[in-house]
């Protein structure tokens, strides 16, 4: 599920976003501690640039210092101008790649490894830039949230190799429960990967009885958008409970962006 909304632009404006993130700073003075020479695990592109994404209402119902602050928009809006993949896509497809033990770039690979290409993969919500991606491999399916229940899914038990969701479980009223739907749904070795908007300076909490905050937007207040869990260093705990032995995290860029990986337990 996308919470910001990029311009619908092949290459950034320098005038909107900054220069190209080489080194120089692009939002801030204080640049993303991106390493230097390491290129997008999507596309493989090298250059990269970011994106203004927050808004200062939800700043202030989110309750964030300036040091979170600067972490969600490297999260959300740094990005790679070649394929145009924001940070948290970046560590949803190095976490997939990881699981997989695939090395090259996630764009290629789902045409060309044959691992890939007969995975059974779930997509819950659009999983940011990965999708377009995704949608070449023959087993691939993608469903939306609220018309399909994440929290029922209708789909037998033990019939997809790999469940992809990206800042989606924040939106659902009960979050466990829709993680032990994922579970069921996998297949024995089986695994879940996804990205929540998580700040590690935290512990997890509701938002029941809380203003409504919403992503998407500032003048959104779509329901679906409508957050109910804010997450932090303990999001791992929510997918013990759902019935997963382990939980791995995947920083890409820590702690600007992780992602969350889930095996279910062998035959």
């Amino acid at each position: 599920m996308s919470w910001w909304r990029f311009p619908k632009r092949i290459l950034p404006d320098p005038a909107e976003e900054g220069r190209d993130y080489n080194g120089a700073s692009c939002l801030s003075e204080k640049s993303p501690p991106w390493p230097a020479g390491r290129c997008c695990p999507v596309c493989g592109g090298q250059t990269f640039s970011s994106s203004k994404i927050l808004w200062p209402e939800l700043v202030r119902q989110w309750g964030l210092t300036a040091e979170e602050e600067l972490w969600i928009e490297w999260q959300q809006g740094f990005h790679c101008t070649k394929c145009r993949s924001n940070l948290r896509s970046m560590t949803l497809a190095a976490a997939i790649l990881n699981e997989m033990r695939l090395e090259g770039n996630f764009a290629a690979l789902c045409q060309n490894s044959q691992a890939l290409r007969d995975a059974r993969i779930l997509e819950i919500n659009e999983a940011g830039s990965l999708t377009a991606y995704l949608r070449l491999i023959p087993g691939h399916k993608i469903v939306k949230y609220p018309e399909v229940d994440m929290q029922a899914l209708p789909y037998a038990d033990a019939s997809w190799d790999c469940v992809v969701h990206s800042d989606c479980l924040e939106h659902i009223p009960c979050p466990v429960q829709a993680l032990r739907e994922c579970h069921r749904v996998l297949t024995p070795g089986g695994f879940l990967a996804f990205t929540v908007p998580l700040l590690v300076t935290r512990m997890t909490r509701r938002r029941d009885k809380l203003p409504a905050c919403y992503h998407g937007g500032p003048n959104l207040r779509d329901e679906s958008y409508r957050v109910i869990t804010e997450y932090g260093a303990d999001v791992w705990t929510q997918v013990i409970e759902a019935g997963f032995e382990e939980a791995r995290i995947v920083a890409l860029m820590y702690p600007a962006s992780v992602a969350v990986t889930a095996r279910r337990k062998s035959a």
